[in-house]
């Protein structure tokens, strides 16, 4: 195609663009704002609700399947261990650095330039675009507020750096808060019952304990202990410890089954703070990721969430430009090429696909 020379070169620039302005979670209408003047310039209507815009092909048409193209606007925060400027877009031997550049702007900006160059033409199926917010978050402020307005949806690409690879399914995430109570007392007269003692028990068996069904694409379910507080001097026999743990699920349970398992090995108190964030996917003989296997793209389960996680009732695939290894990381970047080669492949995926509805 001609003009996708020009989308590579669009898909750079609004990343630079993007990079400049300072975009953290719950703080994305500056950069959501952008996000319309680029659209709007190429005569798109677009629609936004709170900090999430999209916008709809221009021979979207009824009874067609409708394909989503989506990644998010917002960044985690910047460490201190930046030794550049993180809001500064600066290229240097290829690469493009900046805050949200590698995860998830080159997906982003690849995904809105291969909207831009479907539409150019009527596909097989109906599309839109969106811009979503709040996804390092997994807040509801994000695509979750806007997909029953986007309507029904078929099936969606998440922009995530996979290094161009196709994530066909995702681990789950659930996060427990867990406490173990004891009696406090007087730490030299060995009195009281202490609640570390009592939590170590359990704190062995989230290192140790097998879940039975592991999967073949995401492997078994993982528990991590990744924060632990007790005690408040040190003469005080505690009578809390408090820790939380990192549940990361397969396809073959849910986190409100994992949930009621592990409530009942334990001897703790536990809480989960949220059960929305399921594994996700799509099947590995659907045509899109048929098309995929086509041209060369090979497949795997990620161990990291996305908004994959929310999209309900449709499936979904995580492709993008990008390695995932570099998301979060001081002095943060992309290649060029792997943002030109993003806006390549998508196009060369998705350009005369077949959907069903």
């Amino acid at each position: 195609m001609k003009n996708l020379e020009i989308y590579k070169a669009l898909a750079i620039e609004t990343l630079k663009g993007l990079i400049a302005i300072q975009s953290y979670s719950k703080e994305e209408n500056l950069a959501a704002d952008l996000m319309e003047q680029v659209l709007q310039s190429y005569q798109y209507q677009t629609h936004r609700k709170g900090n999430n815009v999209w916008v709809y092909g221009k021979h979207n048409a009824e009874d067609k399947a409708l394909l989503l193209l989506n990644s998010h606007l917002d960044t985690v925060n910047a460490s201190a261990s930046w030794t550049k400027d993180p809001f500064q877009p600066l290229v240097e031997d290829g690469k493009l650095y900046g805050l949200g550049s590698n995860d998830a702007g080159g997906c982003l900006c690849s995904l809105m330039a291969t909207f831009l160059a479907l539409d150019e033409k009527e596909q097989d199926y109906n599309l839109v675009f969106a811009a979503s917010a709040e996804e390092e978050i997994s807040g509801k402020n994000g695509f979750e507020l806007i997909q029953k307005e986007i309507g029904k949806i078929d099936l969606g690409i998440v922009g995530e750096p996979t290094l161009m690879q196709m994530a066909i399914a995702e681990k789950g995430l659930m996060v427990l808060d867990v406490e173990t109570k004891g009696v406090s007392g007087h730490a030299a007269r060995g009195e009281g019952v202490n609640a570390i003692d009592k939590a170590m028990k359990d704190l062995q068996w989230f290192q140790t304990y097998k879940f039975d069904k592991e999967s073949e694409i995401l492997g078994p379910v993982k528990m991590t202990v990744t924060q632990i507080a007790a005690g408040s001097q040190h003469n005080v026999v505690p009578d809390s410890c408090r820790f939380v743990v990192d549940v990361r699920s397969n396809e073959h349970y849910s986190n409100q089954d994992l949930f009621e398992l592990i409530d009942q090995q334990i001897e703790s108190d536990v809480k989960a703070r949220s059960f929305r964030m399921n594994s996700s996917g799509i099947n590995l003989n659907h045509p899109l990721v048929q098309a995929g296997i086509k041209m060369g793209r090979s497949y795997y389960g990620s161990p990291t969430t996305s908004d994959q996680a929310i999209m309900k009732g449709f499936p979904t695939l995580k492709f993008g430009p990008g390695d995932s290894a570099r998301s979060h990381t001081a002095n943060e970047f992309i290649y060029l090429f792997e943002i030109e080669e993003g806006v390549e492949i998508y196009y060369q995926l998705l350009n005369g696909l077949e959907i069903q509805g």
